[in-house]
C-alpha cells in the first residue's frame, strides 16, 4: 500500500508562534552570538523529525546559509559553548526543554 504525504497531513507544532518569533530574530542576525547558535540548534532538533512546519524548516536552512555554517559545524560549536559553562539566564526559561505548558 502506498501512502501519499499531503499538506493536510502536516501538523503545526504547539510552540510554532514562539519559535517563529525566534526564527525571525535569527534570520536577520549578521553576527550570531552564543545564545543565537544555541537557539538555532535546539530548533533544528525540535523540528527535525516533526511532520510539517515546512516554513520553519525552510527558514532554518536560510539561516544556516546566511551564517555560512553547516548543521554539523553548528552542533560542534554549541557543544563547545555548553562545555564552557554556558547557562541560559533566568529570562530564557523556554531555552531548556520545550517550555510547553501542559497544565491546562
Amino acid at each position: 500500500m502506498i501512502h501519499l504525504f499531503s499538506m493536510s497531513n502536516e501538523q503545526t507544532h504547539p510552540l510554532h508562534e514562539t519559535d517563529k518569533n525566534i526564527i525571525d530574530s535569527l534570520i536577520t542576525k549578521e553576527i550570531p552570538e552564543d545564545l543565537d547558535f544555541i537557539n538555532l540548534a535546539r530548533l533544528i532538533n525540535r523540528y527535525n523529525d516533526f511532520p510539517g512546519e515546512i516554513e520553519i524548516k525552510n527558514d532554518i536552512e536560510k539561516i544556516l546559509k546566511f551564517w555560512k555554517i553547516t548543521k554539523n559545524e553548528l552542533f560542534s560549536n554549541t557543544k563547545k559553548i555548553w562545555s564552557k559553562s554556558f547557562r541560559p539566564s533566568n529570562t530564557n526559561k523556554d531555552l531548556v526543554g520545550s517550555g510547553f505548558d501542559t497544565s491546562n
